[in-house]
């Protein structure tokens, strides 16, 4: 990986899925712009905030998708992504595991 580029895994929820209340929502359902969650599995020596394994949210409408050895990725500057979730950020009683 080079200068502020991350490589992440999409995660796979892309059928059926289930509101908060139990309401089925399925696959072919028209939804407004909505961020994605996904695992960085590499990451360029420029980049500061993630590291491999943390979950990071992104727009998936701007992503380059790059398949290697048989397995899809994204490809984005760490300026795109949204937000962080990680273990090493939950360091008091009131902290989410979320770096925004």
């Amino acid at each position: 990986m080079l200068h502020d580029r991350v490589l992440v895994r999409q995660d796979t929820s892309e059928g059926e899925r289930r509101s908060g209340g139990g309401i089925l929502i399925p696959a072919t359902a028209a939804v407004g712009r909505r961020l994605a969650w996904a695992e960085v599995v590499a990451v360029g020596q420029n980049v500061r905030t993630v590291e491999p394994g943390d979950r990071v949210l992104y727009d998936p409408e701007d992503r380059a998708e790059v398949e290697v050895r048989g397995v899809a990725y994204v490809l984005m500057r760490e300026r795109d992504l949204h937000a962080v979730a990680a273990d090493r950020f939950e360091g008091s009683e009131d902290s989410t595991g979320l770096y925004l």
